[in-house]
């Protein structure tokens, strides 16, 4: 075996991708392709009474325009996480920025100039656009009554009543958008024979065909393929399929001609999701020794009129610590907004009450935090409701290392506890922490792997490379199982043509597609060991195939009997071609994260300069794209926690900050220094070689971190983010 698990490898793509050589979806070239651009909705609840397209089709270049008119009618596909309805199906208008005509020209440039000639009247009603205007209005959906919204076990409100502590507070977080680096891109081509190709910007090919597939259900195509090679950026916003895409697939249909769509950054800001404004209201009770006895936990979420689905769940308030018990109420507010969605981490809203919570409990106790939580740490998976199942342990969590080697790495043991008293300079100090934990999914999935007569593996299976390092980590694992170096295996991804795999969303992609990838990868080796010593050509001829080994291309017995892939395909003159599958199970991935703040108390000025986490993530399979991951996880939470904030405009609901200029993410000046530590232990429930999902994890308890940093350096509790500098000063 090569040791290839485990070690930080360099990106098997990364050349392609810093030399331009990478093809992302709107890089494809496809001949003959037209350009469409979308005319957005101007008001956010009414309907269309007339569209005005002579100007826009009189315009050069311009081949058609479409409306509710003359669009195709589309089945809303069956899913929960997509969008509720598919507009132009009609002229109701659910919020602004809803699409009302799609403009299809020969260039991008004309398409957009002849979409700002469409000219669209309406009949509009008075939206609503803030969630404190209704909060009277407040509701448990119907649709997810029952485990979904409403979830417990013991009494809370009686633990509640006869605790002996009690800490009740409120904590907000505004709507926040995804903002990738590439825009949503669909290039739909339709050919002859009936079957569509969607060059797609997609978190999930296999998925993004399924969606496809049933919307056109009633004039269905012979067949979908789905093509996404790589990925810029997603964050669960390339998760469902959008109604963009339909649209799209539709008017390429009608135009007898591919059609390219790119949304533009402002339209992206209405067309694909977004994280759901979020109140939260905690009580806590706990003995005077820390144990917690209570939680209460009602949350309230923004929803649409058409819908009430919910995506900020408080699973870490059901799970995280011990406490018997527990209830979790999660309502909605339906406002003239875009339907939300995921967005990463979506745990993050709750969490960052939660954690904020744990620290104002350790202000009244005068426990120390990190002592606090290892209190109240439990071992076992907690049952979440009456009948439900049973409490079981964890078949391996780690978190008390953790706790323990990020505050030795951080110097936590120097932390004067008292609020304001640790300076430098003008410059108050705050150090906080917060632990870190997200739950992971499993897809079935299927990979296919080939060796060919030269001797090299070709790993194929539909799953996505989304930057986090899929190609490398997959190939990494199929080098190791088949002893071969890693550059004489290629990963191919992001293509329905190859085995059907797992969404890249909900940390999924991993303990769904390695397992499938390492039995594929020994099934292989297996095959061609048998070849070889049932060749009489071969110097293992005769071996028994338990003693021959595999290591770096060469098939090795003892005696110095050897062999090497290369030659005993080419002898056999034929590809070898495998499957693997392998079923895993859902569950959490843990970690902790401290956090230093200075702030300058003049100037309200907040710098987070240094960051330490420690992480239980199973089996470390790539420390380098591991790392990566943590130093993504601790960006995304500081803008969470500092900078992302849209804006809605309260008349008319619109987003009146729909860019990079005005909504703020952070940049290279704003990332601290990250200290990234890992346990490193693989999970005995875990058949993807004792890994877990883990993406998602590194960003969940930033926030509360560095708020807990910032009431250690100058006794100020914010609940609400962003902290930004009005609440600082």
């Amino acid at each position: 075996m090569s040791g290839l698990v485990g070690q930080g490898v360099a990106r098997v793509d990364g050349r392609a991708k810093v030399t331009g050589a990478a093809r992302y979806a709107a890089d494809q070239e496809v001949p003959g392709a037209l350009h469409g651009f979308l005319v957005m909705s101007t008001i956010a609840r009414g309907e269309v009474v007339e569209i005005d397209t002579r100007a826009a089709l009189a315009h050069p270049g311009v081949v058609a325009v479409y409306t509710h008119a003359d669009m195709p009618r589309l089945r809303v596909p069956d899913f929960p996480y997509n969008r509720p309805y598919i507009p132009m199906q009609d002229a109701r208008v659910h919020h602004s920025g809803q699409p009302v005509a799609y403009v299809v020209a020969q260039t991008l440039e004309q398409a957009q100039e002849a979409a700002n000639l469409v000219k669209v009247r309406y009949r509009a009603q008075a939206p609503v656009a803030r969630m404190a205007d209704v909060l009277d209005e407040a509701f448990l959906p119907d649709r997810f009554r029952g485990r979904a919204n409403e979830d417990g076990r013991g009494d809370a409100a009686a633990a509640l009543a006869q605790a002996e502590v009690r800490v009740e507070a409120t904590y907000s977080s505004p709507m926040q958008h995804h903002n990738p680096i590439e825009p949503h891109t669909t290039t739909a081509v339709w050919a002859g024979d009936g079957t569509l190709t969607l060059y797609e910007s997609t978190q999930g090919v296999v998925f993004t065909r399924n969606m496809v597939t049933q919307a056109f259900a009633d004039d269905p195509p012979k067949d979908v393929r789905v093509i996404s090679p790589y990925l810029g950026g997603g964050f669960g916003a390339k998760g469902p399929t959008y109604p963009h895409t339909l649209l799209t697939a539709a008017v390429a249909r009608l135009a007898g001609r591919p059609v390219k769509l790119v949304l533009s950054r402002a339209q992206m800001f209405t067309s694909n999701g977004h994280r759901a404004e979020y109140r939260h209201h905690l009580r806590l009770g706990a003995t005077r020794e820390g144990r917690l006895t209570a939680i209460a936990d009602t949350s309230t979420a923004q929803v649409t009129r058409l819908d009430g689905r919910i995506y900020n769940s408080s699973d870490s308030t059901l799970q995280l610590y011990a406490c018997p018990n527990v209830h979790v109420r999660q309502l909605g507010v339906r406002l003239d907004l875009p339907t939300s969605s995921y967005m990463r981490s979506p745990e993050t809203t709750a969490h960052f009450g939660l954690e904020t919570a744990m620290d104002e409990l350790s202000h009244e106790l005068g426990i120390d935090p990190v002592e606090l939580r290892i209190r109240n740490h439990t071992d076992v998976v907690q049952q979440t409701w009456a009948g439900g199942e049973p409490e079981r342990p964890y078949g391996g969590k780690h978190l008390l290392e953790c706790y323990r080697a990020a505050a030795e790495e951080f110097g936590w043991a120097r932390r004067n506890p008292r609020p304001g008293t640790t300076r430098d300079g003008d410059e108050y100090v705050g150090w906080g922490m917060a632990t870190e934990t997200h739950t992971y999914g499993h897809i079935d999935s299927e990979v296919r792997l080939t060796i060919g007569p030269d001797g090299r593996a070709t790993v194929r299976t539909a799953s996505q490379e989304i930057g986090t390092g899929t190609y490398t980590v997959l190939s990494q694992v199929a080098a190791d199982a088949l002893g071969m170096p890693l550059g004489h295996v290629t990963t191919l991804l992001g293509d329905t043509t190859y085995p059907a795999a797992s969404i890249s969303a909900g940390s999924s992609t991993m303990p769904s597609v390695v397992g499938p990838v390492s039995e594929a990868a020994k099934s292989a080796r297996a095959a061609v060991i048998a070849l070889a010593v049932a060749d009489p050509r071969s110097p293992l001829h005769g071996v028994p195939a338990a003693e021959v080994a595999a290591e770096d291309g060469r098939l090795l017995a003892s005696g110095d009997r050897g062999d090497t892939y290369r030659d005993v395909m080419a002898r056999h003159g034929q590809e070898v071609t495998v499957t693997g599958r392998k079923p895993n199970t859902r569950g959490h991935s843990f970690g902790a994260v401290f956090v230093e703040v200075r702030i300058q108390p003049r100037l309200g000025r907040l710098r987070v300069t240094r960051v330490v986490t420690a992480h239980d993530l199973g089996r470390v399979l790539n420390r380098r794209t591991a790392r990566g991951q943590v130093i993504g996880g601790v960006t995304w939470g500081v803008g969470f926690a500092l900078m992302e904030h849209t804006m809605v405009d309260p008349v008319t609901a619109r987003v009146v900050n729909p860019n990079l200029s005005t909504y703020l993410v952070p940049v290279c000046a704003d990332t601290p220094s990250v200290t990234a530590l890992f346990v490193d232990e693989p999970d005995p429930d875990s058949q993807a070689l004792g890994a877990r999902g883990f993406g998602e994890t590194p960003g969940t308890g930033v926030p509360a971190a560095i708020g807990n940093a910032i009431h250690h350096a100058i006794g100020r509790r914010l609940r609400d983010v962003p902290f930004t500098q009005d609440k600082l000063l």
